[in-house]
């Protein structure tokens, strides 16, 4: 990693520059006396303060360092103020964990790889083992260790924090057995979250113990390039952004674990560090398993350019090197601390006695053994925490301010949940709101989101219960901006567009079965002289329009029906929006669902009712008083006859009307040629149908309705039956489009919506008794949820004031 031009001072280490020597660059001469010169020191002599080694390899500080060290174990174990602000801090951290407050407390957040020693030095700052590498603790769940400096406790006491609570569990003993109960924990937490891979709910758990220091780390999952056999594939990445999370706020010291035998320059996890803090203004470094590293050094002039990190960290950052026992036999705690201190004694015995030319003590020693690190991170956080209690205290009244406005909140919804009067002013002020909200959707509104509440034309009618229309599968049907995302009264409109599209390429059918195109020609046979070839030209065109346009405008129903109850949901939610969280009475389920199904039974009914008018419709256009009309009105023609002329439609249109025109002739009831009255005659030559005889003169001249509609000869009145037919049905088709349809569908949905929603709505909603209407509301578990949100809020508040009543006494103690 190469050294940023440009960086920042570092405020961990700011107090130790001011009495310490700049870094230097890394020495490149091999001869001893120029290290030893560098050093400032003469054989023999010590600085003060500085580490000596005596016979038999113990190490003891001068007695300038013993009495510091004696001044600092006073300043943070047994002052009342220290005491007073750590218990604090505790607490408060402990409530904010339990009632998922975020609040910017000082803390120290230790990252790092899976085998970066991360869970020793956990161990090594409680002062005793639980085992904590046998079962991978804190592996997939951050962990909070509170730990509590207590001289009466020769024995850890550790407690875990109860999931969502700021109570404590009873002590666990022994205290190997802590990281099978905190595994437990994460393992439940885990299944109780459906079987997810890691989570970033922290344990918290207080450890008690006159070995331990003051001091509160945040332990996190190592980050792992694979994950283990029965996880999931994405495990490091989900650890990865966990790790981050927890890592980001301003207010934590970032404390990342690397092994001494990884270079900084391969660093996998550095990187890491860097994309939440750039420039290391509150990171500290710690290499690890330092006596690993230690023996590859021989001369000074290695092990200093190592300490230094020249070229790899930037200038204002200085790590500290670490080396705990390696030993995981169990041993008793206070093997456990010893064993520490001889692991400190042995590393400064080598770098002095085993390096030629020993190292730079002035620089580095204060950054050597875990002793200093422990030392530095509690004035750390002692300091973070002085410096931090007043901005805390003004936060935590903010917040039993904010907590106890909405406790007052809920008590009043509580209460309110019992009044039927309130409950039915309130819902009548929701359901009306809807209502209004629904209007104006069809009116036209600009607010909602396209994106989010519009359909195009494919997805409506995927959507809808008419995904094609009927008979016009063969066809093209696309409106006019088919692709936007409509909603509201631009959909309606656009399918009353497609509807009058759909129509337009409905064609004149030819699938009328034989036998009943022979029951039309026998019902008119030889009626000639009362219109007969007319009358059945008629009939046919009925029957084809109401097979051809009935089911057509039933699909039209269906699609408009479906556009106007996806406006309930839009609406709700723009309700919510303007009546904010007090009057959008949630958690009511049962009374939403009920409001749901009062909208949809209105629209439901509607649908019906435009149903039964537009048969009505079609019954009036196709009866014989329209029949009659129609003579009068001139033909319109196909209206897609000029695109047909350039696709082709026209011969398939002539195709059709020829297949009929066959099938009529092949049922005629004449008989062949030679038979009296010519082929393809309806002629009666009964008695009592018989015509006069000058009648009869004529029509042997071809002079008889049939020959006026079909021009006479033995084949033409079939054709021209075809043609009257075709002819009949166009008529219809253009009435129901352009006329019947969209004037009944507009007044049969719009209107009532826009008049009678509000009023049908209220009347199926509040039309009850008042048993029956609080069923409503006390259904689904309504009014349990509300006392559970009160008694929730009740003990945030609780809480919270017992933080803030501590951090006044703490604030007259400052």
């Amino acid at each position: 990693m190469s050294t940023s031009s440009r960086h920042h001072e570092n405020p961990v280490f700011d107090r130790e520059r001011d009495n310490a020597p700049s870094d230097q660059h890394a020495h490149h001469s091999h001869s001893r006396a120029h290290h030893t010169s560098g050093s400032g020191m003469q054989p023999g002599q010590h600085k003060p303060g500085s580490i000596q080694v005596q016979p038999g390899g113990m190490v003891r500080r001068s007695q300038a360092a013993d009495s510091s060290l004696r001044e600092s174990t006073q300043e943070l174990f047994e002052t009342s103020e220290a005491q007073i602000r750590y218990r604090a801090y505790s607490r408060l951290q402990a409530a904010a964990v339990a009632m998922g407050e975020s609040l910017a407390i000082p803390e120290i957040v230790a990252i790092g790889g899976q085998s970066d020693g991360k869970s020793s030095l956990l161990e090594a700052f409680l002062g005793f083992r639980f085992n904590v590498r046998e079962v991978e603790m804190g592996t997939r769940r951050p962990l909070i260790v509170q730990m509590v400096h207590d001289p009466t406790a020769q024995e850890p006491r550790c407690r875990l924090q109860e999931e969502d609570s700021d109570e404590y569990g009873p002590p666990i003993v022994p205290e190997t057995a802590v990281a099978d109960a905190i595994q437990r924990r994460t393992e439940e937490h885990l299944r109780k979250m459906g079987g997810i891979a890691v989570s970033s709910k922290p344990i918290v758990m207080r450890a008690e113990y006159a070995y331990c220091p003051n001091l509160t780390i945040i332990d996190t999952p190592g980050f792992i390039l694979k994950a283990k056999t029965g996880e999931l594939d994405n495990t490091p990445d989900e650890i990865m952004s966990m790790v981050k999370a927890q890592a980001s706020p301003p207010h934590r010291m970032i404390l990342f674990l690397q092994q001494s035998s990884v270079e900084w320059a391969s660093s996998l996890w550095l990187r890491v560090v860097q994309e939440v803090d750039p420039y290391f203004q509150r990171t500290v470094i710690v290499a690890s398993k330092f006596d690993n590293r230690l023996k590859e050094f021989a001369e000074r002039w290695e092990v200093d350019k190592y300490l230094s990190a020249t070229g790899y960290l930037p200038p204002n950052v200085r790590p500290f090197f670490v080396a705990l026992p390696k030993d995981r036999v169990i041993q008793s705690s206070a093997e456990w601390r010893r064993s520490m201190t001889e692991v400190d004694t042995a590393i400064y015995k080598h770098m002095r006695d085993g390096i030629k030319g020993g190292f730079d003590e002035e620089r580095f020693a204060s950054r050597i053994g875990f002793s200093n690190l422990k030392k530095f991170l509690e004035e750390e956080l002692s300091r973070r925490y002085r410096e931090a209690a007043p901005a805390t205290l003004a936060l935590l009244q903010e917040r039993c301010d904010a907590v106890s406005t909405e406790l007052m909140a809920a008590e009043i919804r509580l209460k309110s949940a019992e009044d039927v009067g309130a409950l039915r002013r309130a819902a009548m002020k929701y359901a009306d709101t809807v209502a209004r909200q629904v209007v104006s959707l069809l009116q036209g509104s600009a607010e909602p989101d396209p994106m989010q509440h519009g359909l195009t034309t494919d997805e409506e009618r995927a959507a809808s219960r008419a995904p094609q229309w009927p008979g016009i599968s063969g066809a093209s049907v696309q409106p006019l901006h088919h692709d936007s995302k409509l909603f509201g009264g631009a959909a309606f409109e656009r399918c009353l567009e497609e509807f009058h599209m759909a129509v337009a390429h409905t064609r004149f059918p030819t699938s009328m079965s034989n036998d009943r195109l022979r029951n039309i020609m026998y019902a008119y046979k030889g009626k000639h002289h009362n219109g007969g070839a007319a009358k059945a030209a008629e009939d046919i065109a009925r029957q084809a329009a109401k097979e051809a346009l009935g089911p057509l405008l039933d699909a039209a129903c269906v699609r408009l029906a479906f556009i106007l109850r996806r406006l309930f949901d839009i609406a709700a939610d723009r309700a919510a929006a303007t009546l904010g969280s007090k009057d959008n009475l949630h958690p009511y389920i049962s009374f939403h669902a009920t409001l749901r199904s009062a909208h949809q039974s209105f629209i439901s009914r509607l649908e019906e009712q435009a149903r039964i008018m537009l048969r009505t419709h079609l019954e009036a256009a196709t009866s014989q008083f329209a029949m009659n009309m129609y003579a009068h009105v001139p033909d319109p023609g196909d209206p897609l006859d000029v695109e047909g002329e350039e696709d082709g439609d026209m011969d398939g249109a002539a195709e059709d009307a020829e297949v009929l025109n066959e099938r009529l002739k092949a049922v005629q009831l004449g008989g062949g040629v030679g038979a009296p009255g010519g082929p393809g005659r309806f002629e009666d030559n009964t008695p009592s149908r018989r015509a006069t005889k000058s009648r009869r003169v004529a029509l042997q001249n071809g002079g008889g309705v049939g020959g006026v509609l079909a021009g006479g000869g033995a084949s033409s009145s079939s054709d021209d039956v075809v043609s009257a037919s075709e002819a009949l049905f166009r008529k219809i088709r253009l009435a129901v489009a352009t006329q019947y349809a969209p004037a009944t569908l507009k007044s049969t949905f719009l209107d009532p919506m826009t008049d009678r929603l509000g009023l049908e709505v209220s009347l199926d909603l509040f039309a009850r008794s008042d048993g029956d209407f609080g069923t409503m509301f006390s259904a689904a578990g309504a009014v349990a949820a509300l006392a559970s949100k009160r008694d929730m809020l009740a003990r945030r508040v609780e809480g919270l004031i017992k933080c803030k009543n501590e951090f006044q006494e703490l604030a007259k103690c400052l």
